[in-house]
């Protein structure tokens, strides 16, 4: 619903309420509802009764949108042109000149929502930093189609244009109006209104700097060789950072390089040339695929077991105050929840606070928190020796060192604090949920809960399911891990659980390579070219060639008789006992680290003597390839052995929890991208050359029949 209402000023409010919903969105069909109220508004100004026009609303998210069923299911370029002229046709007769608009924003606003604000004269938003404000579409692989990149490019110049786009992406509102995106803030949602028609008083024309001088471009033509330099810099820093793998980012740049030596129109013309050219291409059906409907399916509990009330977390309790403990602790103090850390001493309880302390200052001096919600977090904080203090926890995470009899000792020692209506939490990465819980009061409430570092970074938590956990456990584990806002897989235990078993291929396939002739610097230049966010050498220094060698131990004792070394045991076997460089914990790996400051560790310089370099004339293509697909068929083994259960929790996982291409849409939905056939015909190939670890698991046929 919309309403509309004119005061005694003749300024109009538009209130946006959409029926049965929390927030309003706006798609390529439902901004046609809007049409019918901006003729009338039109209508108005022609009889001299209109001063201006604010669009507010009622509802908890002012405007977010887009059509991404409607973009997902459409290959035709023309059809998708025609959208976004459309669109953009839209938002041009709203911000058209002599009727001052105003978007005054009480609520979250993204997308193509805010590309309708953009076409608003003038932009207000409360100062609360739950409001997130910007264009984030390249999170899924796209790009603004309804006028966004032009209108910013105006506003901002090329450069701010581009970083606003697709580096934060979001803004909270105290960013946006530093950024230049949005015009003020006020403190209360009540001063939104107010604020708004003093503007409209003051400024009551209602244009923008393209219609006043429609006919230039928004860079003179003496500064376009400066300009120029710039977008040459920006695609050196593409190539250099993504290696060109996501095309959106392309697609940006080239749209903001065109137009700016273009006047508006022609140039929002560009932006659907680029926007349809890239909407068809599969590495963007990938990532909408992926981050929209595979998320949204997790999002919404399809894996979270049924007919158990929803779980709400109040007060958690953190064992350790070490990096994983401290990460743990902020995650969850930022999502208002209360903490008590404990730890062994008064010195390391103290250094764990101080962490803690630091990173919530940080966030709070980059605007990533309210300065209300770092002084609640501070406020529901409690770092202590005192074992007492987990008393009426909901939850008990443990954090310690990754040591069998360690983590059963402190289990033991909580166990009286966690009673039917609570639950605990191991964070280990590879010893068995099933053989700490056996120990628990309650082994029904105990459960893995497998972060990542860095916690308050990475997305994603398993959800390690052990043979006497409980349904109810693993929804309230579910539940505590949307919480924080987390995405959270549910996996069986077995050896490696998913992430890590799955990434340890890709570590061995790489350290095989080495033993194979290629050079150490080839192969991690491959990893990154290959779309991985960690080069396999330095991943496997970072975990350590103890760890990578156990989950290859773990898997010969589960699969007994039928187990088949992988070839890349005695090339870590040979960096272990021979040359002693097993990874950076030592300071002694594939790296050197004798200076831990510096940005980039070099490659140890007698690598050759160990590993001889004989590829030195070899296909790109073949290494890059198998890198990928040995993590792929890892992916369908572990669906094949029911470690993960849904295709939707595999794509996810993949790149959230190891760092598998995105641009790709996660393991599964490689094989899409690659087509079933041609994928089973590759991996023959490499089977005949390399072995039984490229063989194709069955049930490749039901997943993608």
């Amino acid at each position: 619903m919309i309403q509309y209402k004119k005061d005694i000023e003749n300024i109009a409010i538009v209130n946006l309420e959409m029926d049965g919903r929390d927030g309003n969105i706006i798609n390529h069909k439902l901004y046609k509802a809007l049409e019918p109220v901006l003729e009338h508004l039109l209508l108005e100004k022609e009889k001299g009764q209109l001063k201006g026009v604010i669009f507010t609303s009622s509802q908890k998210t002012f405007l977010t949108g887009g059509d991404l069923e409607y973009l997902y299911e459409t290959y035709s370029p023309e059809a998708l042109y025609e959208y976004s002229q459309e669109i953009q046709s839209f938002f041009r007769k709203l911000e058209a000149p002599g009727i001052p608009v105003v978007a005054a924003m009480n609520g979250s606003c993204l997308g193509l929502g805010f590309e309708m604000v953009l076409a608003c004269h003038y932009r207000i938003a409360v100062d609360d930093n739950d409001i997130q404000l910007g264009n984030p579409e390249i999170e899924l692989g796209l790009m603004p189609g309804g006028g966004a990149s032009i209108r910013l490019l105006w506003m901002l110049g090329i450069e701010n244009a581009y970083n606003v786009l697709t580096k934060q992406k979001k803004f909270n509102p105290s960013e946006a109006l530093e950024r230049g995106i949005i015009d003020e803030i006020v403190e209360q949602e009540n001063d939104l209104i107010p604020a708004a028609k003093q503007w409209i008083r003051l400024n009551n024309k209602g244009s923008r700097i393209w219609d006043v001088k429609a006919e230039q471009a928004p860079v003179s033509k003496d500064k376009l060789r400066e300009t120029l330099k710039t977008v040459q810099r920006l695609t050196a820093s593409l190539v250099s950072s993504i290696y060109a793998n996501f095309p959106a980012h392309l697609s940006i740049l080239n749209t903001l390089a065109e137009g700016v030596k273009l006047d508006f129109d022609t140039a929002c013309k560009i932006e659907s040339q680029h926007f349809s050219e890239l909407v068809i291409k599969q590495d963007t059906k990938n990532m909408m695929k992926t981050f929209w409907f595979d998320l949204n399916n997790i999002k919404k509990g399809e894996m979270r077991p049924e007919g158990y009330g929803k779980f709400r977390t109040r007060k958690v309790g953190v064992i350790g105050a070490g990096i994983m403990g401290t990460g743990i602790a902020l995650t969850c103090l930022v999502n208002g929840l209360e903490v008590v850390m404990k730890d062994v001493s008064e010195s390391i309880v103290l250094k764990g606070k101080e962490l803690v302390y630091s990173k919530l200052k940080e966030m709070r001096n980059t605007n990533r928190i309210s300065a209300a919600l770092c002084e609640k977090a501070k406020s529901n904080f409690i770092a202590t020796e005192d074992i007492e203090q987990f008393e009426n926890c909901d939850l008990i995470i443990e954090a310690v060192f990754e040591n069998k009899n360690l983590k059963i000792k402190v289990a033991k020692e909580v166990d009286q604090y966690v009673d039917e209506y609570s639950f605990f939490g191991t964070n280990t990465v590879s010893i068995p949920i099933s053989d700490l819980g056996s120990v628990f009061k309650l082994p029904k409430n105990y459960i893995g809960l497998h972060f990542f570092s860095p916690v308050e970074k990475v997305h994603m938590c398993e959800i390690v399911r052990g043979k006497q956990t409980s349904g109810e456990t693993i929804a309230r584990a579910f539940d505590f891990v949307k919480q924080i806002k987390k995405i959270p897989v549910i996996v069986e235990d077995n050896w490696g659980f998913f992430a890590a078993r799955v990434q340890n291929t890709y570590i061995l396939e790489g350290i095989q390579m080495l033993q194979e002739g290629f050079s150490a610097a080839s192969i991690e230049n491959l990893g990154r070219q290959a779309g991985m966010t960690r080069a396999p050498l330095a991943l496997a220094d970072s975990l350590s060639l103890n760890l990578v060698l156990r989950y290859e131990e773990q898997a010969a004792k589960h699969y007994g008789p039928k187990y088949i070394a992988h070839p890349a045991v005695a090339a870590i076997n040979k960096m272990i006992e021979d040359v002693d460089r097993p990874g950076r914990p030592t300071k002694r790996g594939f790296y050197n680290y004798d200076d831990d400051s510096a940005e980039r560790q070099l490659l140890w310089e007698e690598m050759e003597n160990v590993f001889p370099t004989t590829q030195v004339v070899f296909d790109f293509n073949e290494p890059k390839e198998r890198l990928l697909i040995v993590q792929v068929l890892e992916t369908l083994w572990c669906i094949h052995e029911g470690v993960v259960q849904s295709v939707a929790e595999a794509n996810l996982g993949s790149i959230y929890g190891w760092g598998f291409p995105a641009f790709k849409g996660g393991a599964v939905q490689y094989i899409t991208d690659y087509g079933k056939e041609a994928f089973i015909a590759r991996c023959k190939h490499y089977e005949a050359q390399h072995g039984p670890r490229f063989q194709v698991p069955n049930i490749i046929h039901k997943l993608l029949p």
